[in-house]
């Protein structure tokens, strides 16, 4: 057939293991190896895992909402349809601190295999760890 495709309708969203945010994983329904790809609805107050990749470079961008995105130790706002690219080692984490629903899709390659081992590295401060901006 030479491609794949999961309607608006199909779409699979249920919530991370770790920070309990609302994703679609596109790469895993659409059957795909290569890459990783999840569509990611983070509401006000909720943040992604603060992680790095072993090999794979990541694409963020932002699809709805203002979104703020920590790189290292550099905080970026973004506006909708803005993007940015990571390097594998970098530590990076979405969060949102406004009022309003964001919707993040992140696409990346090649797709990491990392072990259990690995995830003292991939998790420096856990899997759970918030960012400064929703501590309490």
């Amino acid at each position: 057939m030479g491609y794949r495709i999961v309607s608006n309708e199909d779409t699979l969203w249920q919530p991370s293991a770790a920070m309990k945010v609302m994703n679609a994983n596109l790469a895993e329904q659409l059957e795909l190896s290569e890459l990783s790809a999840r569509m990611w609805r983070l509401q006000p107050g909720q943040a992604n895992t603060r992680h790095r990749q072993g090999h794979e470079l990541e694409l963020y961008v932002l699809l709805e909402g203002t979104g703020r995105i920590r790189i290292g130790d550099e905080v970026l706002t973004l506006q909708p349809i803005a993007a940015v690219a990571v390097d594998p080692d970098t530590v990076r984490q979405v969060f949102n601190d406004t009022d309003r629903e964001q919707l993040w899709l992140i696409v990346g390659a090649p797709r990491d295999k990392l072990t259990p081992e690995d995830a003292v590295w991939v998790y420096p401060d856990g899997r759970e760890a918030l960012p400064p901006e929703l501590v309490p």
